[in-house]
């Protein structure tokens, strides 16, 4: 697995299979998920997998034409697990800073996974930082 992990995002057609199909186009081209999930909102499905080659994958999910697809730069962290609000609290920091956080999740080790609007990303980098020192 390399360094630069970034967000797989693909807009699934609402139909049975979709799912199935982008695994296995990413299966095919050997791409490793290393987090992420599908959430359906108003009907429409999206899948967001933290991937280790995002060139490759969003080769590999365009070319399986299941539906809009991107690829982001992510922000990691990792959250204290034994003390209540520690999301709340980033979050607040995030958000005093003006970073407006578009998808959160974790990944397959725990770790938190953001993706911040493009125009917030160096903010939401700097954030997650001070965050870190302060631990």
């Amino acid at each position: 697995m390399t360094a630069h992990l970034q967000d797989l995002e693909v807009h699934l057609p609402d139909r049975p299979g979709a799912l199935a199909d982008l695994g296995q186009a990413l299966g095919r081209a050997g791409v490793s998920l290393e987090g992420g999930g599908v959430f359906t909102h108003h009907g429409q499905a999206v899948a967001h997998y933290l991937v280790d080659d995002g060139a490759l994958a969003l080769q590999a999910a365009t070319e399986a034409d299941l539906g809009t697809v991107a690829v982001r730069d992510v922000v990691m962290t990792r959250l204290d697990q034994e003390t209540p609000g520690q999301l709340g609290a980033l979050a607040r920091l995030l958000g005093d800073a003006g970073v407006n956080v578009l998808v959160q999740y974790s990944d397959h080790a725990g770790n938190l996974v953001l993706i911040a609007a493009e125009e917030h990303a160096q903010a939401c980098r700097e954030v997650v930082t001070h965050w870190e020192n302060r631990r």
